[in-house]
């Protein structure tokens, strides 16, 4: 087994458990954790069959954004744990018959490439249709791509993604009821003489005499004395 090998075994091993704990990890905080090692482990399988643009992509677009932001999101919310454990086992066996299925789908998918070997290993070196040896990069030939025929698909997915972030900020900028807000131009407008206010009030008077305290009625054993 040689080092690529080694590695490869390393990150699915890590990868599988990291998965396992997204969905067991009683504490969602830690399940996003362990969704953002998952996210790693399959970034590194990415570098390994040299698809090194997918690989920061997944790095800077996953871990760098979603999930730090969805890690904040989870950090802010009152999530009752107790209230979304209800249920579980009632829900269990179908979940795991579907997983179940799912894995005996990716079985029957994947098991043509583990019989063939070792898997194919995309040239760093290409030659051109001049005959000229030129350096190849998966990145490059990406953004070629991306950037000549699929222009304008990538400029309209760029502009959705403007609307849906210009909308997220109206919804939650929206005026509430229960929210305390100053407006900044008031304040800079505030004169001192705003700020403190002189009432005018009587002269203190001394307080009224206490009148004598009633004579307490006599007792019971005085009375009959």
């Amino acid at each position: 087994m040689d080092v690529t090998t080694g590695f490869f075994y390393l990150f699915s091993l890590v990868l599988l458990f990291a998965a396992f704990r997204v969905i067991t990890a009683r504490n969602p905080v830690h399940a996003v954790l362990y969704l953002m090692l998952a996210f790693s482990q399959a970034s590194g399988i990415w570098l390994l069959l040299r698809a090194e643009f997918l690989a920061i992509v997944l790095v800077l677009v996953y871990l760098g954004a979603v999930m730090v932001l969805f890690l904040f999101v989870v950090m802010m919310l009152d999530i009752n744990i107790d209230s979304m454990r209800q249920g579980f086992w009632k829900h269990f066996p179908l979940a795991l018959g579907v997983g179940a299925l799912i894995s005996l789908e990716m079985a029957v998918v994947l098991i043509g490439g583990f019989r063939s070997g070792q898997a194919p290993i995309i040239p760093e070196t290409v030659v051109n249709a001049a005959g000229q040896v030129v350096q190849y990069s998966n990145s490059k030939a990406l953004g070629t791509l991306l950037y000549t025929k699929y222009l304008y698909p990538l400029e309209i997915a760029a502009v959705i993604l403007l609307v849906a972030m210009i909308a997220a900020i109206a919804l939650t900028l929206r005026q509430r009821k229960d929210s305390k807000a100053i407006n900044p131009s008031l304040q800079v407008k505030v004169k001192a003489r705003d700020r403190l206010q002189v009432l005018s009030m009587a002269a203190t008077r001394e307080a009224p005499p206490v009148p004598p305290a009633a004579e307490e009625p006599p007792s019971a054993e005085g009375a009959k004395k």
